[in-house]
């Protein structure tokens, strides 16, 4: 199929153009030089922005990797109805009739919203206006509710505000980081190696590490505490208690800028008061106790840097506000290097918060909560029909279309078929709506599968608008490139279908530009130049001109008259946005996990990011790069688990509970607690058999926040029983259903071929029948094969014009050869002589066998690091990057480069 691109300016052809990266919250800004190329296959230039305030040059593998992803493979590029591909003008009229009916017969609650931390503050803008302002419903939601809903309401409850204290620049400047619930060394590498770097410049500065797993990011710490899992609440408590116990709370502090202190340290003393049972609930020594909270009152300097593994809990907005209590308490908030800092997980997360994404809010970080703010908004946007309460949380929401309340659903940019809690539930309920429209750069996800209507989206590089990272700093994402021809920028579909719903004026903006500048408007609308009525503030920018959006530069908001220069930091003055400008201290009783373990189910179940993916990885998965260090779901268990189980390192082995299932390999480490086993969130349909790991995830969600409990659920574990393991390598894709529903398959992109692991059940003569007509061998091509069922093998190589076309290999798993070779020769021009002897063999005579990828940026693999610290006798990381480079990008592959190092020196 031909691909036509649109229509590109002259000037956005090998220049450079400055943006933001795609992925996490860190907002890293990216100088990106594209390249003219083949329709559809255009690769990209890419470096880290020298003078971006969150990166300065710095790049993760991901952000490295992003100019390898913007080809057209897999992009959706038509709309289509019921499957048929239609014209722009058919797609529209047909979502905006059909949202239009369904209000007019079941009513505006009938209808919803599900959007994307993806999205550009633009797009988010204006979804938020067309659903609010002029359906008449508030049902919009966002995926930013899986990630950082409860750290939103923790502030709130404290400040009156969504309002983050800090900067980046704090982490350098504090003498005690406390990262909770954060494994940033994989989830937010660029920030891990600033504080890894100011570390090495400042030996003083303490580390600690609060999670129950040992992860990457305990190769920086001091001390780890490997809490058990949900009690984070209760930790915090404990240090308030500690804090008040030794007389080291601020008084002063606390009587003028706070109230609810009295109740707040009166309760954490008298629940977790004494530390032997604090140890004993936390599951934690004395001594490392005892050690954490020395150095809580020796620093005043001091940061808690916190995530996901605080927020995605039933009880994520107690344990934010615990963390915040001994801030509070302490007076560390507002000045350099201290304050309570939750760290987003995704790109614009924070946008989404500032234009009222979430059901619970509105615009300008205004809410349902004071009648005030909704006439406000409805003034400001001249709204024919404004919500007038909160709608539906992301959960809720999808019970509503679950039970048939909500007729018809707009899903934006996001995959909740694999991403929400409960996702086999939310498939089946999204299969029985009524309306599904769902819009997406990809044609192929787990979502789309299920969707009516299916709109084209232009992604990252394709479309202007801006975005907000973790310290409030707005930067630009920024078109370099053209998308497919049928492809639409995400504000533009959302406010033609406005148009064709009868709200033409209201939604008739020229470019971004023009909607940036009304965002701007909005959040200063009534709101005081000093920006005490409301902290989000962008009063600076209500006159914007199009060519100062094009060069906008990254700022920390609020930006008004007065702080033209942005904020670095906030509550400096001690001045809160409660209606006595005092910060609130909370009560906290923590309370466990929703879901217990039992007989039936013995095994805690912890989710999360590995080093080079992306959620649902239908951008990082496209190269090869990205998917060399893991690339196939796995499951991490203690080694004494592991020995009970019966189960060994590459064994697959699945986790189950009333829910679903989760196959994946077996990795076996001390780094992981007994009774616990961790599984990666990112796999899908799409590239795995059994990888959804939501399916297994109860939709248990904090009372507050309705933030879901993703990081602790109960399951059982046990070997998946397989009578035969395989692989394919294989230049077209191949459909891996016929294997039945019972085997396993995990497919993972190469350099010029696909990899499918493979493994099943069936009898090895039907695997035998099914290998050959997988692979489609005919006369045209030319193919070996050999076949030996006493040996339990089957290996068969198909080759056109002298071309490796594909490769398969089924044996008992101890007898698989390395993949490498085979891998090489899809490079190679022609395979003949020795190479075309060697393919059933898997390996030519001498070939080396680099091993497992450890470092993604240079490509070197475990085999030849072991080698080299051998031979060379390397005895530093420094050493090893010297020889190899690996470790000298990033810096994300370090801490594995000394744990390997350790191994090597200890047996030699």
């Amino acid at each position: 199929m031909t691909i036509k691109r649109q229509s590109v300016s002259p000037k956005s052809i090998n220049s450079v153009v400055q943006t933001t990266c795609p992925y996490c919250g860190v907002g890293c800004g990216i100088d990106v030089q594209p390249k003219s190329g083949d329709l559809g296959s255009q690769k990209v230039k890419v470096a880290g922005t020298d003078t971006h305030p969150a990166n300065f040059g710095k790049l993760c593998v991901k952000g490295a990797a992003t100019g390898e992803t913007v080809d057209f493979e897999g992009r959706m590029l038509t709309p289509q109805i019921n499957g048929d591909s239609v014209d722009w003008e058919t797609a529209l009229t047909t979502v905006a009739e059909t949202f239009q009916k369904t209000i007019e017969q079941y009513g505006s609650e009938s209808v919803a919203f599900y959007v994307s931390g993806q999205l550009l503050t633009e797009d988010y803008y204006v979804a938020n206006k067309l659903i609010k302002g002029y359906l008449g419903s508030a049902n919009i939601d966002t995926n930013s509710r899986l990630c950082m809903a409860s750290a939103v309401v923790g502030y709130k409850r404290a400040f009156g505000t969504d309002t983050v204290p800090c900067s980046y620049q704090d982490l350098e400047m504090a003498d005690l980081i406390t990262l909770v619930g954060s494994n940033a060394a994989w989830a937010h590498p660029i920030l891990y190696q600033r504080i890894a770097a100011a570390k090495k410049a400042r030996p003083q500065l303490k580390v600690v590490v609060v999670d129950p797993r040992r992860t990457a990011t305990c190769d920086l710490a001091d001390l780890h505490l490997a809490i058990k899992p949900g009690m984070d609440a209760a930790l915090f408590n404990g240090l308030l208690a500690y804090l008040s116990q030794k007389g080291a709370i601020n008084q002063t502090y606390l009587e003028r800028h706070t109230e609810g202190a009295e109740s707040a340290i009166a309760a954490a003393v008298a629940k977790q008061g004494d530390m032997a049972l604090l140890a004993t609930q936390c599951d934690l020594s004395i001594t490392d106790l005892q050690q954490w909270f020395d150095w809580a009152i020796e620093t005043p300097r001091m940061v808690t840097l916190y995530s996901q593994g605080v927020n995605q809990s039933t009880s994520g907005v107690d344990k934010s506000n615990a963390i915040i209590n001994c801030h509070l308490a302490t007076g560390r908030i507002g000045y350099e290097g201290a304050g309570p800092f939750s760290i987003t997980g995704q790109p614009n997360a924070m946008g989404g918060r500032e234009v009222g994404g979430l059901a619970n809010q509105l615009a300008a970080h205004m809410d349902f909560s004071q009648p005030d703010n909704v006439d406000r908004v409805a003034r400001f946007w001249r709204a024919p029909n404004m919500a007038k309460k909160e709608g539906l949380k992301a959960v809720d929401m999808f019970k509503a279309v679950g039970t048939g309340k909500i007729k018809a659903i707009w899903i934006m940019n996001t995959n909740p078929v694999v991403s929400m809690p409960d996702a086999d539930a939310v498939r089946r309920a999204l299969k029985q709506c009524e309306f599904v429209v769902v819009s997406d750069c990809m044609q192929s996800t787990d979502t789309t599968e299920v969707a009516d209507v299916l709109l084209p989206a232009l992604t990252w590089g394709e479309t202007d608008g801006s975005v907000t990272n973790s310290d409030r700093t707005i930067s630009m994402q920024r078109r370099f490139m053209s998308g497919p021809e049928n492809a639409r920028a995400d504000w533009w579909m959302i406010c033609e279908v406005a148009k064709k719903m009868g709200f033409t004026q209201a939604f008739d903006y020229a470019g971004p530009v023009d909607i940036f500048r009304e965002h701007a408007r909005l959040s200063a609308f009534e709101n005081d130049e000093s920006g005490w009525l409301r902290d989000f503030n962008l009063s600076a920018f209500v006159d914007i001109t199009p060519e100062q959006y094009r060069d906008f530069q990254p700022i920390q908001w609020p930006v008004t008259k007065q702080t033209p220069g942005g904020t670095p930091r906030m509550f400096a003055d001690g001045l809160f946005f409660t209606s006595n400008r005092k910060a609130r201290l909370i009560a906290i009783d923590p309370h466990p996990p929703a879901s217990q373990t039992s007989e039936a189910y013995p095994f805690v179940f912890n989710t999360g990011r590995i080093r080079d993916q992306w959620h649902t990885m239908t951008r990082t998965a496209k190269t090869e790069r990205l998917m060399m260090h893991k690339n196939e779901p796995y499951l991490t268990l203690h080694p004494q688990d592991a020995l009970k189980l019966g189960l060994a390192p590459g064994d697959l082995a699945k986790a189950s509970n009333a829910l679903g299932v989760f196959v994946g390999r077996v990795e076996v480490s001390a780094s992981q607690r007994l009774g616990e086993v961790f599984a990666p969130m990112h796999w899908t349909a799409q590239y795995a058999s059994h990888g959804r790991v939501d399916a297994l995830i109860a939709a248990n969600v904090d009372p507050l926040s309705g933030q879901p409990e993703s990081k602790h659920a109960t399951v059982k574990v046990e070997p998946y029983p397989v009578d035969w393991y395989g692989f394919v390598l294989t230049r077209e894709p191949v459909d891996m259903s016929s294997l039945g529903e019972e085997a396993y398959w995990v497919k993972i992109k190469g350099q010029q071929f696909l990899r499918y692991e493979i493994a099943g059940r069936r009898a090895l003569g039907q695997v035998f029948a099914w290998a050959k007509s997988l692979l489609k061998f005919d006369d045209s091509q030319d193919w070996l094969e050999y076949e030996d069922p006493g040996k339990e093998q089957y290996r068969a190589a198909s080759m056109l014009n002298g071309k490796l076309q594909s490769v398969l290999f089924i044996a008992p798993q101890s007898d698989m050869p390395s993949r490498e070779w085979l891998e090489k020769c899809f490079s190679e021009q022609l395979v003949e002589g020795a190479m075309r002897r060697s393919l059933l063999a898997g390996s030519a005579s001498g070939a080396k066998d680099t091993g497992k990828t450890i470092c993604t940026c240079f490509n070197v693999g475990l085999n030849t690091i072991v080698e080299m610290i051998e031979t060379e006798r390397l005895t530093t990381v420094a050493e090893i990057g010297q020889v190899l480079k690996a470790g000298t990008n990033c810096g994300s592959c370090v801490p594995e480069l000394k744990e390997i190092l350790a191994d090597v020196l200890e047996l030699t």
